[in-house]
């Protein structure tokens, strides 16, 4: 099942459970898909959207200064993928990257992420291949 009708279930199940702060947690998440192009979103675009709601979300918090964990933010996490280690990323960069085809390290970012996906941050593998 795709992760959108997961989410569109959760919903309905929400609805009947009367769980007001998922239920309200969840239209606000499929109002984000509303507002793209197409009806369906593949996996990837819907992690997308989770990860930039994330993002407003952890910002909006930040400048009330209020705790950086909401409940919001607990089930927009419970739809992500698992996020890849460090020591994954290490490994497989260790594994399958050869630095003297790049002119510097930060060109190999392209096919680490292109391999990680969804399930790395950017700023992760930048942060990695730096120390490296």
């Amino acid at each position: 099942m795709k992760l959108q009708e997961t989410i569109k279930k959760d919903l309905v199940s929400a609805m009947k459970a009367r769980d007001e702060e998922k239920k309200a947690a969840l239209r606000v998440i499929l109002g984000e898909f509303g507002r793209s192009d197409t009806k369906e979103l593949s996996d990837d675009e819907v992690v997308k959207v989770l990860r930039k709601l994330m993002k407003s979300e952890k910002e909006v918090l930040e400048k009330k200064g209020a705790e950086r964990d909401s409940e919001f933010l607990k089930i927009i996490e419970s739809y992500l993928p698992g996020m890849a280690s460090e020591e994954e990323i290490i490994a497989w960069i260790n594994e399958h990257i050869d630095f003297s085809r790049f002119k510097n390290k930060m060109q190999a970012m392209g096919s680490i992420m292109k391999h990680f996906g969804s399930m790395a941050d950017g700023d992760t593998v930048k942060q990695i291949l730096q120390k490296l």
